[in-house]
């Protein structure tokens, strides 16, 4: 018999707040999390807007002789994985310690580190750069210094999968539970890449929205208007049990794991394969894991970055997997308020997706004013709505063709 995963805590870290809860209550409210860049000097970068975590204090979570060894990405992960275990009420003990895992993933890492340290470089010579500058830039050393904090002795990974990465560490996670190699694993995803050579690089690409004196309206959607994606920072992090062992001590249950799917477009670097080929696939593999129907699906969180061939091809998919019940199924994207967290992505809109099934209420799409023919699905357009949803699915892809898709499910004992 397969072994039941559930989801015990969820901690957030995003624009919207520093905080599960906030969070939560600022994505309800439909606001925005974008405004100008304020981490660097943006003058003359073709976007100038970000959602940026504003007012964080590592210090709240960090030891100060430890702030230094960490880029702000892994800063990111501690704060948020102090808010899940917290929540899940999870204390590490010798008993569990070495059946609990860390898997957290990661984009891009620490690359205000490395712009940082190639600076001090260039402009002192080696002795410049930081002892610290190897472990404070790497991926896997979220998962390494949140293992060491909370005493996680069981399985410790990291994946660096683009805009797929929390998802595949969340999507593993459950995958290792359920095989049996753990009995719980503090999963998800963090990122911090709002610096100058980042968002050059994605301004390079024509990646980014460059509606510029309107931050807030900049990340739109499905909307007819939307010309790139904004990025954002920050980390979502999920406790995942096995059922038996949540239930022996008492944990609170906020859904249960049900699916997980992976494929690969194998067509272009950067854009989604024709037709939804990718998307298509991923969405099916999660259903199958699942063992359940198209239409017993109440709702999709989005991919939707806000990029004009991204969403169009996205909404492809969703009518192919779905079929008629695609008209009826609710797909909403939270990148419109707290923007692109690359590889932290999944994480963060994966814990969303479990808070809507808590309180059976859909995010919304934000700054969706202007439909778009090719777009033509109920995006729960700028405000959130209550609706009964049984199951619901998260849908990441990313750059090289990479796609995970999680499937989650209201808790029945």
């Amino acid at each position: 018999m397969t072994r039941r995963v559930v989801v015990t805590g969820v901690g957030l870290v995003s624009a919207l707040g520093i905080g599960t809860e906030e969070t939560w209550k600022n994505i309800l409210g439909a606001k925005s999390g974008v405004g100008s860049i304020t981490l660097f000097d943006a003058t003359g970068f073709a976007s100038t807007v970000a959602a940026e975590v504003r007012g964080f204090d590592p210090l709240q979570f960090v030891e100060k002789k430890e702030v230094k060894k960490m880029g702000r990405f892994i800063q990111f992960a501690m704060a948020a994985s102090q808010f899940a275990w917290e929540a899940a009420r999870l204390a590490i003990t010798p008993e569990i310690a070495e059946r609990t895992g860390v898997y957290i993933g990661s984009g891009i890492g620490g690359f205000d580190v490395i712009e940082r340290e190639h600076s001090a470089l260039l402009e002192g010579g080696p002795r410049k750069i930081s002892p610290f500058f190897i472990p404070a830039s790497i991926v896997n050393l979220a998962s390494g210094f949140v293992s060491i904090r909370c005493g996680a002795r069981g399985p410790n990974s990291a994946t660096c999968t683009a805009c797929s990465s929390s998802a595949h560490a969340i999507g593993d996670s459950f995958k290792l539970i359920q095989r049996c190699d753990a009995e719980v694993m503090i999963a998800g995803g963090a990122e911090a890449a709002i610096t100058p050579l980042s968002v050059g690089g994605f301004a390079a690409m024509r990646a980014l929205s460059t509606r510029n004196a309107e931050p807030e309206r900049a990340s739109r959607p499905f909307d007819r208007d939307r010309d790139g994606f904004v990025i954002g920072e920050g980390a979502g992090i999920l406790v995942l049990e096995e059922l038996g062992q949540a239930l022996r001590r008492g944990a609170p249950i906020l859904g249960e794991m049900v699916g997980y799917g992976m494929s690969g477009d194998a067509f272009h670097i950067t854009q989604p394969a024709e037709g939804g080929d990718g998307a298509v696939r991923v969405m099916r593999n999660t259903l199958a894991d699942a063992k359940i129907l198209p239409e017993q699906v109440g709702y999709i969180n989005a991919h939707g970055t806000s990029t004009p061939t991204g969403d169009r091809m996205e909404t492809v998919a969703i009518k192919k997997v779905f079929g008629e019940h695609a008209l009826r199924l609710p797909v909403s994207s939270t990148k419109s308020m707290t923007g692109h967290l690359l590889g932290g992505a999944a994480g963060l809109e994966a814990g969303l997706t479990l808070l809507a099934l808590r309180d059976q209420m859909l995010p919304p799409t934000i700054n969706y004013e202007n439909p778009d023919p090719e777009c033509n699905l109920d995006y729960v357009p700028n405000r959130a709505r209550p609706a009964a949803i049984e199951y619901a699915l998260s849908n990441s892809f990313g750059f090289g063709g990479t796609n995970a898709a999680l499937l989650f499910k209201r808790f029945s004992p």
